[in-house]
């Protein structure tokens, strides 16, 4: 993937939950400006500023790479499946392991 995949992918991954760079910036732990900077000089982040994107997105580093192999099939789950994803990706990190561990108790697991 070249560099200006990595930043498509980014934004990709932006629109597609929703959030801005900003919210991207507080899920990741990324200055606001270092992320802004990113997107304004069209320049590749290092590994590890792309590994505290990928955090933020809940996704694994691979997972980022592999988009091309394995895409997201939005089409194979319900609408209101798709109605707890979108929530669920807004809520900040705290809020995500309450609600994780909310699902666990309901499901018995």
């Amino acid at each position: 993937m070249i560099e200006d995949q990595v930043i498509k992918r980014i934004n990709f991954l932006l629109e597609f939950n929703h959030w801005s760079v900003y919210k991207l910036a507080k899920e990741s732990s990324i200055p606001y400006s270092n992320l802004n900077n990113i997107f304004n000089r069209n320049t590749c982040p290092t590994i590890p500023t792309l590994q505290k994107i990928c955090n933020g997105f809940n996704i694994s580093l691979s997972e980022f790479f592999e988009f091309e192999k394995n895409p997201l099939r939005i089409d194979t789950i319900s609408s209101d499946e798709q109605n707890i994803i979108n929530t669920y990706r807004v809520l900040a990190a705290n809020d995500k392991k309450l609600l994780n561990a909310y699902l666990r108790g309901l499901s018995k697991q």
